[in-house]
């Protein structure tokens, strides 16, 4: 069974990594091991200058491993934007789902976080958007979408998990 992914889309500072960030926390209390992509278009360097791994990448080196006894972090030089198969089967495994903040234009249910400046315009968007799985605002609107308010998390946990994860979790312990 392919790993499952739900995506979270939404402007520009609409909420989308703090909702993010709450439902990994829910869902790892249940028990879930968790991966996260986070798309940007903005260009990415967590390499610092004169640090081996720069020089390394600087001297030719198209892919470069950190590794310690705790982490891994993988650096890659790419041609292209990866999509968000291309990256999970590269870069994750040993995890029960994946969900991504970003990529809106993928075909992977997506859950849409809606600020109050574009509400009626973000809704719009979403309801002639057949992969969108439910909405988060901050109020009630006029949607025949799922919605809930961005604080809900247990709501939001509660449909990854009913949808994409029951019976993922080993409960022998």
């Amino acid at each position: 069974m392919a790993m499952p992914i739900v995506t979270f889309t939404g402007l520009s500072n609409s909420g989308k990594t703090t909702l993010v960030e709450s439902i990994i926390g829910e869902l790892t209390r249940r028990g879930y091991r968790i991966a996260v992509l986070k798309h940007t278009r903005r260009d990415v360097d967590i390499d610092r200058e004169g640090k081996d791994s720069w020089r390394h990448r600087r001297a030719g080196a198209v892919t470069t491993v950190l590794a310690s006894p705790r982490r891994v972090a993988v650096i890659e030089e790419t041609v292209r934007d990866l999509t968000i198969e291309e990256i999970r089967d590269r870069f994750v495994a040993a995890v029960d789902i994946l969900l991504v903040e970003g990529h809106k234009s993928s075909g992977f249910p997506k859950i849409v976080v809606i600020g109050d400046a574009h509400e009626s315009e973000e809704l719009r968007r979403a309801a002639q958007d057949a992969t969108v799985i439910a909405i988060a605002c901050d109020r009630e609107v006029a949607t025949p979408l799922p919605c809930h308010r961005r604080n809900d998390i247990v709501a939001f946990a509660d449909l990854i998990e009913n949808r994409y994860l029951t019976g993922k979790v080993d409960s022998t312990g």
